[in-house]
């Protein structure tokens, strides 16, 4: 009888499997776009159970681990998603805005073929819009049209709200990842509706995803997490807070303390951070409204206009600029990585136990006409070079934690965040027989982002191969812009 044929062996590897501890040399079989076997060459079988092998890749000194899973990244053009490809990432979700309606957005995600797999949670703000009065049809990009628009951001009424949480559930039951709330863009929303939203999720058992309030003042931010800790609490909701580096700022540490105190105590809440001491949004956004940024202690000076390089020198200078362009993308230093105890703050940000990485991802200003995209198209450097930041640094450099430890906040912690609303996720973030081949191998000595302010579009280096289920997207350090293996991951009700 003939035997199976092995798509790909990847052999004598350093394998990294964060769920079961694996750290050790492996030779990692992959077929039909799954891991097949995992053997030690040290021990090999025998030669009758060895698969004919159609490719053998020696991959002696690297590190083979699962493909990193981005719980927040804002990206839809194949080729912009290629810089995340870059930085290790096989999996993009875009679950703190989402979309609306996902139906539509997977459907034109599959049709133009992405590079990485992809998912959409259901998105309040643009419910919200719609339920305003406002057009959405436009995709993704009406967020940041509307952004400024206060018809929007203010209290809904009854009637109001009953459409939005209809229009939410119509979202799950088409495949969305779970409800995700932009809070922090209309912090003058009913905490009522909150309240409806996780009693929502509860109900139809999915997760929220929400950038926290906490614009009006230093304790705001502090105000903001324990509010989505309070509703967690109340409705029993799995409550996953984004980019706590960034919502969080000065409070970090207070919010550490709740968070312990609250999953001690048996609260579903989860968070992520990214390794950047800036963030990145519309200029419409009432978080850069002077007098809010002045609540949070900063200035105007603090905004950069990503296409023009400016940095308003007053305020009317930056309401002029919000006023022409709102939709305009824009870059927020809330902390300086040049001062230690700033420095040491997003450290602590990272370090915080069960802490995911997640890169918050912008698009890139412009057309994007081919890979390679120049290494100078304005964007924020977290869209290039996250991950490949975190290990560099969390690792290598900070020697804070283990590479298994850093990979396991990449790729397991992701899976295991999105486990119950996706079953798919049940077979990535690992490197396992019957495993999704999703995976990375790079080189530990060598792996670090390249973005900067200057280049924020430059990708990481390291990576030496990276395969979406099977796929190789990456070979021998170059990306292929032809490859589309990506596939959809949606939730499924229970």
């Amino acid at each position: 009888m003939a035997r199976d044929t092995a798509d790909l062996v990847l052999r004598g590897g350093r394998v990294l499997d964060p769920e079961t501890g694996l750290d050790g040399v492996r030779d990692v079989v992959v077929r039909d776009g799954r891991i097949a076997e995992i053997t030690d060459p040290a021990h090999p079988a025998g030669a009758d159970h060895r698969p004919p092998v159609n490719r053998a890749l020696d991959v002696t000194g690297l590190v083979v681990a699962p493909g990193f899973i981005d719980l927040h990244s804002h990206l839809r053009r194949p080729t912009e998603l290629l810089l995340q490809v870059m930085d290790g990432v096989t999996t993009a979700l875009d679950l703190e805005a989402g979309s609306a309606p996902v139906a539509r957005d997977y459907e034109r995600a599959a049709q133009a073929g992405l590079p990485v797999n992809y998912g959409y949670s259901a998105s309040w703000a643009l419910h919200r819009m719609r339920a305003a009065g406002l057009d959405i049809s436009a995709g993704p990009q009406t967020f940041f049209t509307h952004i400024g628009n206060p018809a929007w951001q203010t209290q809904a009424t009854p009637g109001g709200r009953a459409a939005l949480l209809d229009g939410l559930a119509a979202e799950i039951a088409d495949g969305a990842l779970g409800i995700g709330i932009l809070l922090g863009y209309a912090p003058g929303s009913s905490r009522l509706e909150f309240q409806d939203i996780h009693e929502l999720a509860a109900e139809l058992s999915v997760p929220t995803f929400t950038h926290a309030r906490g614009i009006s003042d230093p304790d705001a931010a502090y105000d903001g997490a324990a509010e989505i800790v309070a509703t967690s609490l109340a409705n029993g909701t799995h409550a996953h807070l984004c980019h706590i580096n960034s919502t969080s700022q000065r409070t970090l540490d207070r919010v550490h303390r709740l968070l312990a105190k609250a999953v001690a105590s048996g609260v579903r809440v989860t968070t992520e951070a990214y390794p950047y001491g800036s963030g990145s949004t519309g200029l419409g956004s009432v978080i850069l409204d002077p007098d809010n940024l002045a609540g949070m202690g900063l200035r105007s000076s603090s905004v950069l206009v990503l296409a023009t390089g400016e940095r308003p020198a007053t305020d009317g200078r930056l309401r002029e600029l919000r006023r022409q362009d709102p939709a305009a993308l824009a870059i927020i230093d809330f902390l300086d990585l040049s001062d230690p105890d700033d420095e040491a703050l997003i450290q602590r940000a990272m370090l915080f136990h069960d802490t995911a990485i997640a890169s918050d991802a912008m698009p890139l200003v412009g057309p994007v006409d081919g890979w390679p995209v120049a290494e100078t198209t304005p964007t924020h450097p977290r869209t290039a070079g996250t991950f490949c930041r975190a290990i560099s640094w969390l690792s290598r450099g900070l020697g804070a934690l283990s590479l298994l430890e850093v990979v396991a906040r990449a790729t397991l912690r992701p899976a295991q965040i999105l486990a119950e609303v996706a079953p798919a996720m049940a077979a990535k973030g690992r490197v396992q027989v019957g495993a999704d081949a999703d995976l990375v191998v790079f080189d530990p000595g060598t792996v670090a982002d390249r973005a900067d302010y200057a280049a924020p579009a430059r990708p990481s280096v390291g990576m030496r191969h990276v395969l979406v289920g099977g796929t190789f997207v990456v070979r021998d350090g170059v990306a292929d812009p032809e490859a589309r293996p990506g596939r959809p991951i949606r939730g499924v009700r229970r």
